[in-house]
């Protein structure tokens, strides 16, 4: 139905009134009738604007977060990403550390990536930004950047020859190496306080091996576990400055490096590792000390999740688990304090959607992030800000004070380095640690390499 304006209902009343006034007699005036008021107008009911139903948009993301609770927080957060917006699916390809390098290495020599996927930044970062495979996030990330701390932010992204700094991921965890042991074998051993010093360790070495305790599981066929003992030791040996100079120069022939080497040799002679270590994975190692099979291993913040997930029981040893910051060696020009280290990321591939930023924008909202703090074992670290109390395992809490007390952190020595540099450096140090090479052969054999690169 058409409705008529106002304006012409008035004037008709108008007109009506005129009419009357002018058929009346002056003697006998007839006082003029009331004019009808207009009929109230209804408003036409408001037409809603169709929403535009929003793009299907599919985010392919590969993580290596296999063990629990870490794998099924992962897949938590996404699919509440997912059911508050319908029309993005996230595909979710959970990889262990060494399948999930080959397989990204040979889905970018075909020049595609994933969207988002696990990052260590460092020098791998470095090759794939110069491969094109990862998208510039900066202007992205820009509003909600300072939300997360900026030292850990700084590991994933890059800065090109003009000085212009490029984010390519995001952190979400960020947490230093130490030595993580079993206080139970340890007081069978007769030993009552982890050792401070290398030698104090060299000589609990041979107390657990009296006990008939394996003193220390590592991963001979993965090769980067050893290499972080070596890191350590020529870390502590060389201090952080010669060590920054080797892999900026290149030239690892150094007394820092070779003393290094002389070490682990030491430590070879005590045949402390456990049976079948030269063919061993992170996942057997891993199992050695959830088990209760090794006194201890070297390795990052995550190692009681994987200890635990890898144990027979899925419990690892409880409250039986310890940690100690990596020993200080005599005459060593490291400081106590300073670590190697580093964390977990989310590096963006070259075309990801928009949604894939704002997953992650999601991904590391303070509500999320505490999950992964709060969850037993700990999942994570988090570099986001307002999550560290979220912490409660007391281990956890003495990695947390060891990485705030660090005034040197160097970042892992394969994920700094380029990938080439980073096999080399892990077949070199490996190769000490199985008696198939010499301290003064690996310092050698990392030259060659760089002189390569």
């Amino acid at each position: 139905m058409k409705l008529i304006p106002t304006r012409f209902l008035a004037g008709a009343a108008i007109l009506a009134l005129v009419a009357s006034a002018c058929s009346s007699t002056a003697a006998s005036p007839t006082p003029a009738p009331a004019a009808t008021p207009a009929p109230a107008v209804t408003p036409a009911p408001a037409v809603a604007t169709p929403t535009p139903t929003p793009k299907a948009v599919t985010i392919e993301w590969w993580h290596i977060t296999t063990g629990e609770p870490g794998k099924s927080i992962f897949q938590g957060i996404a699919d509440a990403y997912v059911a508050a917006h319908p029309n993005v699916k996230i595909n979710i390809t959970v990889l262990e550390n060494e399948a999930f390098k080959t397989k990204l290495a040979t889905t970018m020599q075909s020049g595609t990536s994933p969207d988002l996927f696990q990052s260590w930044g460092g020098g791998i970062m470095q090759a794939q930004a110069d491969a094109g495979m990862l998208q510039d996030i900066t202007a992205a990330v820009a509003p909600w950047a300072d939300t997360v701390n900026k030292g850990a932010m700084s590991i994933y992204g890059l800065t090109d020859k003009s000085g212009v700094f490029h984010q390519y991921g995001v952190p979400w965890d960020m947490g230093m190496i130490g030595v993580w042991y079993n206080k139970a074998l340890f007081t069978k051993a007769g030993i009552s306080a982890p050792p401070a010093t290398w030698d104090d360790f060299l000589a609990d070495v041979s107390k657990l091996k009296a006990a008939g305790i394996v003193p220390l599981a590592i991963a001979g066929k993965d090769m980067w576990p050893s290499m972080h003992l070596w890191t350590y030791l020529l870390l502590r040996i060389g201090g952080g400055d010669a060590l920054r100079t080797m892999i900026s120069s290149g030239n690892w022939n150094t007394d820092a490096c070779t003393a290094a080497g002389d070490q682990v040799v030491k430590l070879n002679a005590l045949n402390p590792y456990q049976p079948g270590y030269k063919s061993a994975t992170y996942d057997n190692e891993a199992a050695a000390v959830g088990n209760a099979q090794a006194a201890m291993e070297v390795m990052g913040q995550w190692a009681p999740g994987t200890e635990a997930n890898d144990a027979t029981n899925k419990k690892g040893i409880g409250a039986d688990l310890g940690w100690f910051p990596f020993p200080t060696v005599a005459g060593g020009k490291g400081a106590a304090t300073d670590g190697v280290g580093g964390g977990n990321g989310i590096a963006v591939g070259k075309n990801a959607p928009p949604e894939a930023i704002d997953f992650l924008k999601f991904f590391s909202s303070v509500y999320n992030a505490t999950k992964l703090n709060a969850s037993s074992p700990a999942t994570a670290l988090s570099p986001v800000i307002g999550t560290e109390s979220a912490v409660t395992d007391a281990n956890l809490q003495l990695v947390l004070a060891g990485r705030g007390k660090a005034t040197f952190m160097q970042l892992y020595l394969d994920q700094a380095t380029s990938p080439a540099m980073g096999t080399a450096i892990n077949e070199a140090t490996v190769a000490l640690f199985e008696g198939a090479s010499t301290p003064a052969k690996v310092c050698a054999a990392i030259t060659t390499a760089a002189a390569a690169q």
